[in-house]
Parts: structure tokens; sequence; C-alpha cells
């Protein structure tokens, strides 16, 4: 069978030129890659950030055009002009932000844009709406807005304007970094379903891992050359190799290669929670490892099958862990409603900021649509936050009433007990005390060198060029910027080199409380832990309050102290990481998840296992099963 995509010895490079138009470097961003990719093969491409995966996604569709070496999509060679059109037919791209794909004010207008585009008729373009919006289960909102849909939804109409052009392959690049986790698992589910169903080929190009493992092939990319390539399981079980090129393994597999080399008898490779469960009964029925406890509730017939969303989709509980969980349900409907500005461990005095019922109504001519709906919390000084909330919850409408940038319409904002809507209250100020890091960070680099870039905001508090400075360099050297890189270009920085200038700049102003929203979306995940590690770092050493946004569970049940979900724009859930991811079936009803050592956990505990189901981190699964098996 001839292959849909291939590529021999395929190069690109990137010549940066000066303004006489002379080179002054060239960086290869392809490295000699051959691929081949056979019709209806599901392929996912992994690698940090500038290793060259998405430079090689952007020639499958001749975006890009080869230095060296050629690029065949379905026997033409994209390098040929004439080829154009008729290789972006047969390759489509959906990128990593859907609003940069979606043009029209109508979903179902939006999705006849591309056949339109390629003089497809008219008759015809309506019965490929129909089709497209159907496979991605979209048929039912296409009279709506695509401003008025989720991340998911507008991500799953974005896939069917590309499949409305009926192309033979789908290239998806890093579809899902912007999503909460109910937005990712509609849109993997929607290319697996196209993949399964109807033939498409699918080259998936994520940082999620979990999102890979049910993929035809795996290839790793480094430096722009290909290093590794096989099955998922084949890829995921050299977890040591994986990690020198800055990526991980997910979260179950990570923990099945903590217990293996802890000593007990677990295969190499496991990819899911059911592969691990399993491994688990099989060596406690063979009384390898197994604790005397777990042995006997094991080997009971009892059987596991709550099962993470991206394995198995719907609500399948077991009896023992609806019991188990009944006492939670009871005793958690105070929670769900408005959580209490006042039941706080501590007192108003520690608080440094405070929401007293405060309500936000957007207007748009004549629609009203109601963000958050009589809020009040208390942020005390020193906390470590994180805020979770599906796309659309009201999570960032609350974060921007932090500092004044979006006004209540109803109740009051305190900071450091004083009322921000007070007209004698210094708002230019608040905005220095209250630092607010926006997603995708970088953009807001604009100077000709970082350092100058970290010194605007101190200047524009009015300090002199000298004293600002040294606030600047003393910022960039809490983030571990590299002092040989201080008067680079903003725009010459890797992705994580970028997010550090961003945050210094943010910290040079010494504010009181950091806000930091989604800091790490499509970094890999080398980057997300250095983020996210020195974010922590700084907390501890210095004191300030963080405040975490993120779609991440896991980067949340690891890093902070306080978890706040919000869901319908108000607070629903508000504790420590444990006490919030114990909700595991109310979550997953708001569109989140808990990590995945939670979902193992608690299938473990229900089938008679002797551990502690309100872990959340892959060291706390490590040592409650070690617990159990000792």
């Amino acid at each position: 069978m001839e292959p849909v995509i291939q590529t021999k010895d395929l190069v690109f490079e990137y010549v940066r030129r000066d303004e006489e138009g002379n080179v002054e470097s060239i960086d290869t961003a392809v490295d000699h890659v051959d691929l081949d990719v056979a019709p209806g093969q599901f392929i996912s491409i992994l690698g940090h950030n500038g290793s060259g995966k998405s430079t090689l996604a952007k020639h499958i569709n001749a975006l890009l055009i080869p230095t060296g070496g050629t690029v065949l999509v379905n026997g033409r060679d994209t390098s040929k002009p004439e080829n154009e059109l008729p290789v972006r037919e047969e390759a489509g791209m959906v990128f990593q932000n859907p609003d940069n794909q979606i043009i029209a004010s109508v979903v179902e207008e939006d999705v006849g844009f591309g056949p339109e585009n390629i003089g497809v008729p008219t008759k015809e373009i309506w019965a490929r709406v129909e089709r497209a919006l159907k496979s991605v289960g979209m048929w039912e909102f296409r009279k709506k807005s695509p401003n008025r849909l989720s991340g998911g939804q507008k991500q799953r109409v974005a896939i069917a304007g590309v499949m409305a052009m009926e192309p033979k392959c789908i290239i998806l690049d890093e579809p899902t970094a912007m999503l909460d986790p109910d937005g990712r698992r509609e849109v993997i589910e929607t290319a697996f379903e196209l993949n399964k169903k109807k033939g498409v080929t699918i080259i998936l190009i994520t940082h999620y891992m979990e999102e890979v493992v049910n993929s035809d092939h795996v290839f790793v990319m480094d430096h722009g050359k290909v290093v590794m390539q096989g099955t998922p399981r084949e890829i995921f079980s050299q977890v040591s190799t994986l990690k020198s090129y800055h990526l991980t393994v997910p979260q179950i597999t990570d923990l099945a290669d903590r217990l293996r080399e802890a000593g007990m008898d677990i295969p190499q490779g496991v990819l899911t929670i059911g592969e691990l469960e399993e491994a688990l009964r099989v060596s406690a029925v063979s009384g390898k490892n197994a604790g005397v406890a777990f042995e006997k509730a094991i080997s009971s017939d009892k059987t596991s099958v709550q099962v993470a969303e991206h394995e198995k989709s719907g609500d399948d509980f077991s009896s023992e862990l609806e019991a188990a969980e009944n006492h939670d349900l009871e005793n958690s409907s105070k929670n769900e409603s408005q959580v209490d500005v006042f039941s706080q461990d501590k007192t108003l005095k520690d608080a440094v900021l405070i929401l007293d019922h405060v309500s936000v109504v957007y207007k748009d001519g004549g629609t009203e649509t109601q963000a958050l709906t009589d809020v009040s919390i208390q942020i005390n000084k020193g906390d470590f936050i994180g805020i979770i909330g599906h796309t659309g919850s009201g999570k960032s409408t609350m974060i921007q009433t932090f500092n004044g940038l979006i006004a209540p319409t109803e109740g009051h904002i305190y900071f450091n007990g004083k009322d921000i809507s007070d007209s004698d209250f210094d708002k230019k100020a608040l905005r220095t005390s209250v630092g607010m890091v926006f997603q995708y960070p970088e953009h807001q680099l604009f100077e000709t060198t970082v350092l100058e870039d970290v010194k605007f905001g101190p200047k524009n508090q009015g300090l002199d060029d000298k004293e600002a400075g040294l606030r600047a360099y003393e910022a960039l050297k809490k983030v571990h910027f590299p002092e040989d890189s201080f008067d680079a270009s903003p725009f010459e920085l890797s992705g994580g080199q970028k997010r550090r200038a961003a945050i210094a700049g943010v910290i040079a102003m010494r504010p009181e409380v950091i806000i930091l929203d989604e800091p790490t979306a499509g970094l890999d995940p080398a980057g997300r832990d250095e983020i996210l590690g020195l974010i922590k770092e700084m907390h501890d050493k210095s004191g300030e309050t963080v405040i975490l946004v993120s779609h991440s569970m896991e980067d949340v049940a690891e890093y902070v102290d306080r978890t706040i979900v919000i869901d319908k724009g108000r607070p629903v859930y508000d504790g420590t990481p444990r006490e919030v991811f114990s909700h595991v079936k109310e979550l997953e009803a708001m569109g989140l998840a808990v990590p995945q050592v939670t979902y193992l956990l608690h299938n473990l505990r229900a089938a008679g296992c002797p551990v502690d189901d309100h872990a959340v981190t892959v060291e706390e699964a490590e040592r409650e099963i070690l617990k159990a098996f000792s």
C-alpha cells in the first residue's frame, strides 16, 4: 500500500538575514527526516519545544517548502506550485487555537468556507457541511455563533471545517493545548472516531503524553531529527530515554515504572489505569509482593470498573465505589453552594484580597451574560492557590477583577482592606501590586532586549533607569534567566525563556500578588515542570501570594496548597488538592477530571485495597501502593 504521506531526506532551514539582506544565521529545524504514513493510520509526533515537529507538520500541507529532500502527499510533490491547492485539499491542518481558524459568524457558514473556496458547487457544499458537523457531533450547533461555544466545541468546528474539504489526512498541531479536560477529551475522541469510522489518516502533535497511548505509531523528534519511533508501548517503555529528550510519560506509566524500580513485579510499558490495576491484581493473586490484606481483598472476585475518562466514556462505577462516595455526596452539599468568605482558616487580618458578593454581567447589545454570580472568597497573604474550572466557568473573569481590569456589576473587592471601587483608590498602584501574567506571556514582550523589557514595569512605576535596571537584574536572576542573554532580543528566545522573561517583568514590579493564567500552555513537559518549579521556588523563598489558573489537574495537584473550583460563575469547592480531588464524580460533571493516580486509587479502594484514595501525586500513590503490598 502506497503511503499517503512520505518524506524523503527532508531538510528545512530557517535563514535569518540582516537589514541589507546578508545571512546572519541558519537554523536547521528539520534535519534529514524520513517518514512513511500509511492510509488510515493514527500517528502521533512528540518532541520538546523547538524539536522541529510543528515545522515538519507544516510541510505536510505545503505551508512550508523543503530546503532539501522531498515531501509527497498522496504521491504529489509539495514543492511544485501546481500541487499546492490539491495537497491542501488532501491534508488539512487544525491549529492550536481554534479562534485563529474560525472566521464566520455562524458555525455552518464557517464549515462551508473551505469547500466554497476550492470551488465546490453550492448544493454539495451544504451536503458536506451537514456530514462534517454530524461527524464531529456539532450538527445541533450549526446556527450558533462560534463565539458562544466552549473551547472544545470551537475546536470540533475547526476540525469540521477541515473535514468538509474531504481530506485524506488531518494534521492536528497541539489542538488541546488551550482546553479544559472535557474539551481535550472531546477533541481526542473526535479524532479517533474520524480515524476508526471514516478511515481518515490522523497526525497528532501533542505535549500531553496520555493522548497518544492509543496511536498506531509514535515518532519522537529532537533537534530536527526523528530519534525514536515505535508503538506507544515501545516508546513509553523507555522512560529514562524520553526524559533525556525533555519529555515524560503518562502519569500511570511513571507510577508503574517507580513501582517496578521499588521491586514490584510490574511489566514495562504500562499505558493505562486498567493495565496497572490488572498488573497489581496478578501480582497480588500470585502472592508476589502482596500484603495479606490486599491479597485477600483483590482475590475475592471484586473487580474495579471505574475508568478514567480518556480510557472509557460514561459513568461506569461499581456499587462499592458508589457506596464509598455517598458520604462525600451527602456532606458536600454545603460546598456546592456558595463558599463563605469567612469560612477560611485564617482571619480577615490575613487577607490580601476579598471578593464580597461580587457579580459580573457582560452586556452585548440586548444580550446579557452572567459571568460571575454572588462570589465571596478570601485570598490570604502567602497563599499558593490553584483555580480550576471548565472553559467558560468564569475563572478568567474572576482573576481580572482582582486587579480592577474588570469592574464588578455588583458587590465589592477589597485589597489590603480597602475597597478598590472607591474614587480615591489608586488603580495604577493596584495593578503593580497585583501582577498579571497572561496566557502565552511571550505576547507581553515588546522591547529590543530582555533587560529593557523587564525594566519597563519598574520605569512605569516612576523609578529611574538605574533603579529599574537593578530591579530587572534581580528579577531575571530570580527566574534563573541566563545572564549572557540579558541583551538578547526577546523574540529570539526559546518558549521557556520567553516565559521566564515575561514572569520576570511582573516580578520586577515587586507585586504582593502574582496571578498566572495558564502560564505553561503550549510548553513541553520539561518546560512545564521548569516554569512551575520556578514559581513554587519563588513562592517558598519570598512568600508572595501566587494564584495559578490551570487546565492541568496534575499540575494543580503537584504544586498548589489550596484549590478553588469555579463552576457556572461561582466557587463550588475550596480546599487542599486532596480535599477537592476527592469529589471525583462532581468534578467530572463540571467538565473537569482528577489526576490519573487518583482514579487508580479510587478503583483499588473500591476493590477492597487498603489505600488512601485521596492521594493526588505520583509520589503519594507510590507510597500508598507500596504500603498495601508490604
